[in-house]
Parts: C-alpha cells; structure tokens; sequence
C-alpha cells in the first residue's frame, strides 16, 4: 500500500460494536480472562493490554501506523517530543559512554547532551553538520551513539543522512535521527541505515495545535528496550491524545503537500525582498545543502528562516507588527507561526553556543500554515513594512 492509504487503513481491530472509526480507550487498566493469561502477559509470552502506562490500544495503533510509514518494525509512543528523545538517549547510554551529536538540534536536545547526560557520567562532542568528513576527528573509544536533526531546529541544516549512516555503521554506533520536521511522509531515516527515529508528535504529526506526543521508532530489538525504560520511567502518552495522533496522521500527506508548497513560495518571495538579508529553505538553490536535501526529502518542508535587515532591534518591530498570523513558540500548525528563536526556543543556549548553531539575533523562523499564501505574503510583507500597515488588516490577528 502507498503511503497515504497506509496512515488512513492501519487500524486496531474493531470491538463488538462494529465502530468505522476507532473509539477512544480512557482505561488505566484492563482485565484477564483467567490466571494464566494474567501471567503469561506479565511475563512478555504473549501480546496485550495490561495497564495504560505500559500500552493502550489508542497508543497501539499511533504506534503501528507510525512505524509502517517510517518503514520500521515497530514504535514507542511517549507523552511528548521531549520525552522520545530523552528516552532515546538514556535507554541506550550509560555511565562511561561517549555521544557525538550535532550542534544544530533543538534547544532542549541541546540541553539534555550538554547539561544533563554529564551528570551521569555520558560525556559528548558537537559536530558541524554540514563537514562530515571531519566526524571521524572526534571518535573515542567508547562513543556509542550519534545524534543528528535535519533539517535542524531552527537555522534548517542539512546533514547528508546517507553520510551519517555509512559514518555509524563503519564505527557500530546507533544512529539516531530526530526527524521531527520533515515527518515520514518526506524523509525516512531508516532508508539511510538510522536505528533509531525520534519525532515530537506536537509538531506536524499533530498539524493543528492541539495535543501533546512523542514517538521513538526502530527495530523489535530497539523499540522493546525504550518501551521497558518507559514503561518504568512513565512518560506516557494518554489515549485521547493517542487517538487525535492517530487520525492526524490519516491526512498528513495533503497537509505537508500545503505546508511545503507555501514555504517555498514563501522563501521565494523573501528571497527578493528589500526589508530581509539571508534566507534559508531546503529547496532553494541559496542553500549550501540544497542537493543532499533533495536526494533525501521528497519536499522541503514547512520552514523557513530568514534575516531581517536592521538587525534585532528591526526585528522585534517585524513580530510587533505581525498581524494575522502568530506569534509564538510552536511549529507544524495549520495556523503560520512567527518565531524569534533566540528569545524564545534557543534562549536557554549561551551567545556563543547560538552562534555556533547559526541562530543569531536577527533570526525569524516562520512555520508555513495553511492559509491562502496571497495572506501569508501579505501579513508578512507589511510587517516588513510596518510603516505600510493599514489599521484595519490589525483586526484579523486571531
């Protein structure tokens, strides 16, 4: 089955009430039809539910659906992006180990590497994205694990995934993909020899702002040990907002073939813009990486970062003259999102650690919605232009 037809018809078996769409599970637990299949159950002989913050049935099927479009076998749902790489991360490394990981990732992933995993002893090594010829400079003994975002939160970095996958597999690390912002309707890390996928399900899989998710992707082996770390460690997923992840995913494909045709449209416009310096999309000759973004995402996504001319001071009064579209941290909506990444999402990361990622005070990432791209365009142009701005275009912020 192609893609679409694969999120909209993988479904968990239908109860005696003959339901067309799945009914939602508010259960924390279930019960058995006798002792011995309560033990065999606990006992991991057979498959089945035994408590929600093991496994509901909502998750079961967010989960199936998920690894059948990332084309793996199996996938852990958690209760959001942070927790899936977290889980990731801490199921497979322990005291003594070494990770090498991007610099361009997101700013809580950042955190977790840098802050926190030393703290139990797992040291680390940034790399530069875009040279990974150089990834070999910084291979130790013990390095267990490579952790790679792209494109990257927020500047769009491209890290060549077939490059990644040869480097892992020549030095036996687990390659671990957050591929959050391309989703797997256009990129699948597996392809490329990742072992391990990590998504925010908040994001796009959700695609209208409403619930929390999660979701760490892999092989039987992979997945079984991040579901024992997460069924002791608890980050689970409810089943409502496992049931709305599930029927989002059935039209994801028409919404990312919306989000990406605006954000190309988008970049294009910016790109002869008077008001905007640099802009970077994934499809767009300017960017450095625009040929391995090609061979490895079947579109550019939902997200485009640019410079506005004037440096910070211009730009906080671009987002003070936004008027229709949003201003605010989240991504992947239905609504278009106005983001400065250096106060809001990166501002935890040092001056020079930004700088280092590409995030720098003139900044502005923009979500792609789904309105009509002639008001995208529009909304952002006057704010370039908030001289320009008519009083009555204030009125449609929502």
């Amino acid at each position: 089955m192609k893609f679409e037809t694969i999120a909209i018809r993988t479904q968990t078996q239908r109860t005696q009430h003959r339901e067309h769409s799945t009914p939602i599970f508010p259960t924390s637990s279930f019960v058995f039809e006798n002792a011995e299949q309560m033990r065999s159950l606990f006992a991991g002989e057979q498959e089945g539910n035994i408590y929600s913050r093991f496994t509901n049935p909502n998750c079961r099927e967010f989960e199936e659906k998920i690894a059948a479009l990332e084309g793996v076998a199996n996938a852990h749902s958690t209760a959001t992006g942070m927790a899936a790489v977290f889980a990731s991360l801490l199921t497979f490394l322990q005291s003594g180990d070494h990770v090498l990981a991007s610099k361009a990732i997101f700013g809580s992933s950042y955190s977790i590497i840098s802050k926190y995993l030393p703290n139990w002893g797992i040291s680390f090594d940034w790399l530069d994205p875009g040279t990974p010829e150089k990834w070999p400079e910084k291979l130790k003994p013990n390095t267990k694990m490579l952790f790679i975002e792209t494109p990257s939160n927020p500047g769009l970095d491209i890290v060549d995934l077939r490059a990644a996958g040869d480097f892992a597999k020549a030095n036996k690390l687990l390659l671990n993909v957050d591929n959050c912002f391309a989703t797997p309707y256009l990129q699948q890390p597996a392809k490329f020899g990742a072992d391990i996928i990590t998504h925010s399900a908040t994001k796009f899989v959700d695609g209208q702002g409403r619930v929390m998710g999660g979701v760490v992707a892999g092989s039987n082996a992979i997945v079984e040990q991040v579901r024992n770390f997460c069924r002791s460690t608890g980050p689970s997923l409810s089943p409502f907002n496992a049931w709305v992840l599930s029927k989002s995913l059935e039209t994801l494909a028409v919404r990312m073939d919306r989000h990406c045709e605006n954000a190309l449209a988008l970049a294009n416009f910016l790109s002869n813009h008077k008001q905007v310096g640099k802009v970077k999309y994934p499809f767009l000759e300017s960017h450095p990486a625009a040929h391995i973004a090609k061979q490895q995402m079947k579109k550019g996504g939902g997200l485009v970062t640019f410079e506005v001319k004037g440096g910070l001071e211009q730009g906080r009064r671009f987002l003070d003259a936004i008027g229709l579209l949003s201003l605010s941290a989240n991504l992947g909506d239905t609504r278009t999102i106005v983001t400065h990444p250096a106060s809001t999402t990166h501002a935890k990361l040092t001056e020079e650690a930004r700088k280092e990622a590409g995030i720098t005070n003139g900044l502005i990432r923009v979500s792609v919605g789904l309105e009509h791209i002639e008001d995208i365009l529009k909304d952002i142009d006057l704010a370039l232009n908030e001289s320009l701005r008519k009083p009555e275009f204030e009125r449609m912020r929502v």
